[in-house]
């Protein structure tokens, strides 16, 4: 749950934009039937099985509209809900419930099928000691809602932007000239708070990122067999991090190499969303 400085500050804009989005002067068609203030309630309901996330920004969004709004939820953000379930209601003016409808489901359903997906992957992990990351593939203005959404699915969040950690890419240790090059930079120049993070492509690499004291060595894309010697290579120098079009299909395949992360940008960019609505609205 977001606290209330990270809702006002953080999150609130946002919901904002997107509702400014969705309606420029007015709600032409709401405007149409709607000529005077009524009191109404609508049905929020689950068309599928999963895990609910999003439940405090779907809420925001009708407050934000007409602070009087008010939401009861029978189900909270990581719980498991079924197809047909009630998961909770809406009590507000019949206009500010159809204005808001369509952001509202956006946020949840897009936030729960992250959940869902992620875990799903999660689970697939289950009594390893490898942790689950996400990545920054996420959708542009809506990182704050799917990394939550993350770790609501039983992932962790990788860091949250480019001012959070240091991460040296392939293009990074070619600006720098080598990766060893690349680690004695960010030593000098970021706070020494930061780890510093390495992505190899090679065992060569990985041995000259190893030496040069990298603090944690992503493998990217590499066969089973380079990932097994690439970690007797380290041989405890650094954690390791496995990355490389990791989906829950191939993650199984990847458990028994003991690695500290498995990161998958599949988790925020490829989960579909979980079907949920809002029915049988009417005046109270």
């Amino acid at each position: 749950m977001y606290d209330k400085v990270t809702m006002k500050l953080n999150v609130d804009p946002l919901i904002l934009s997107a509702l400014k989005e969705d309606i420029t002067s007015e709600d032409v068609s709401v405007n149409s039937v709607m000529r005077k203030p009524q009191a109404g309630e609508v049905d929020l309901i689950c068309k599928e099985d999963g895990i609910i996330c999003g439940l405090q920004v779907f809420e925001r969004v009708f407050t934000l509209l007409d602070e009087e709004t008010r939401t009861e939820f029978y189900a909270a953000d990581g719980d498991e809900v079924k197809k047909g379930q009630l998961i909770g209601k809406v009590y507000g003016d019949i206009a500010v419930l159809l204005c808001g409808e369509r952001t509202a489901l956006n946020y949840l359903q897009r936030m729960s099928g992250i959940a869902t997906y992620t875990h799903s992957v999660a689970m697939l992990l289950k009594g390893t000691e490898t942790k689950l990351l996400d990545t920054r593939k996420t959708t542009p203005n809506n990182r704050i809602f799917e990394k939550y959404a993350v770790r609501i699915g039983g992932g962790n969040n990788h860091r949250y932007n480019l001012s959070d950690g240091v991460l040296l890419k392939d293009n990074h240790i070619g600006a720098a000239g080598s990766v060893s090059k690349a680690i004695k930079m960010a030593k000098e120049y970021a706070p020494f708070v930061r780890k510093i993070e390495v992505e190899v492509e090679t065992l060569e690499m990985v041995k000259e990122a190893a030496d040069a004291g990298a603090d944690i060595i992503m493998l990217d894309n590499m066969s089973h067999d380079e990932m097994r010697e690439a970690i007797e290579i380290i041989a405890g120098r650094a954690e390791v991090e496995v990355s490389g079009n990791v989906t829950k299909e191939n993650i199984a395949k990847l458990t028994d190499l003991g690695v500290n992360y498995i990161s998958s940008g599949a988790l925020t960019h490829s989960a579909p969303i979980m079907d949920i609505s809002l029915k049988n609205l009417h005046a109270v």
